[in-house]
């Protein structure tokens, strides 16, 4: 029988089938194999000795947190307690365009805020929807929902962003635990424990832990380059085909930068991931 994985606890799998789930085990090919099902996985299984036969060809998946065929990465980021952190957030984007998932942005905690940043931040949230991006705020409850129907979403952001707050918003029959923020540290105190895929509305979304792990891991220099969305506009007019926009003379990336066309945090942001490489 073919299922999905949808929980995992210790290595106990919930497998999914239509309205039944099955609480199964790792075959003992898998083990030996060290080949295990991650949340997400469309796996074939025996529905009477409740074990995991074999695990189907995935589209995509991430490592840290583990996690597989998944449509959206929804990116929760924080305008204050936690500060907005463009790194973070541009980071997540170019992790998601590398593994083909959609990023998909939330912007939260916009009414902490005055109205001279409010300012700040609906720009930078217009830049990004004019590169291609969906972008919400936390208010935007009911266009969030049409954007994730029907998809397989992975919730990740700052500690203290307000993840499992916008899951209880986007429904409240979740009754997710939510933790307070540490004003000392800027940072929020872990609610999540493990990898779910919660049905709601819809959808399958998974509140995860461990979001700030995920990392460019296999990605080369290039991926990173290449995975600047707004970069590949203007490429073609650099004087070298391989240009990195860094030292290169005649660079239109950095042309885009200087008048204003390219958001300066975006291409700051790319030079750090790149020198950390």
């Amino acid at each position: 029988m073919q299922g999905r994985v949808i929980k995992i606890v210790s290595n106990q799998f919930t497998v999914q089938n239509d309205e039944h789930k099955y609480l199964c085990s790792a075959s003992g090919n898998l083990r030996k194999l060290r080949h295990s099902p991650v949340v997400g996985d469309f796996v074939l299984f025996d529905e009477n000795k409740k074990f995991i036969q074999s695990i189907l060809e995935r589209k995509n998946s991430l490592l840290r947190p583990p996690v597989s065929n998944v449509d959206v990465l929804l990116i929760v980021t924080s305008v204050c307690i936690p500060d907005f952190s463009s790194h973070l957030l541009d980071k997540l984007i170019c992790i998601a365009e590398y593994n083909n998932i959609k990023p998909v942005i939330c912007f939260t905690k916009l009414d902490m805020i005055d109205k001279e940043k409010q300012k700040d931040i609906e720009q930078i949230m217009e830049y990004y929807r004019q590169i291609g991006y969906k972008v919400f705020s936390n208010d935007s409850i009911d266009e969030l929902k049409k954007e994730l129907k029907g998809k397989v979403t992975v919730l990740t952001g700052q500690t203290g962003a307000g993840k499992s707050t916008l899951l209880n918003k986007i429904d409240h029959h979740l009754n997710l635990k939510t933790g307070d923020v540490s004003i000392a540290l800027g940072r929020g105190k872990h609610t999540t424990r493990h990898v779910e895929l919660l049905e709601t509305c819809g959808c399958l979304i998974a509140d995860t832990p461990g979001f700030s792990s995920l990392d460019f891991y296999d990605m080369k220099k290039e991926y990173i380059r290449d995975n600047f969305t707004e970069f590949n506009k203007y490429r073609d007019k650099c004087k070298y085909k391989d240009c990195m926009h860094i030292m290169e003379d005649d660079c239109e990336i950095k042309k885009m930068v200087a008048n204003g066309t390219i958001l300066k945090s975006r291409y700051e942001n790319y030079l750090n991931f790149i020198r950390r490489m």
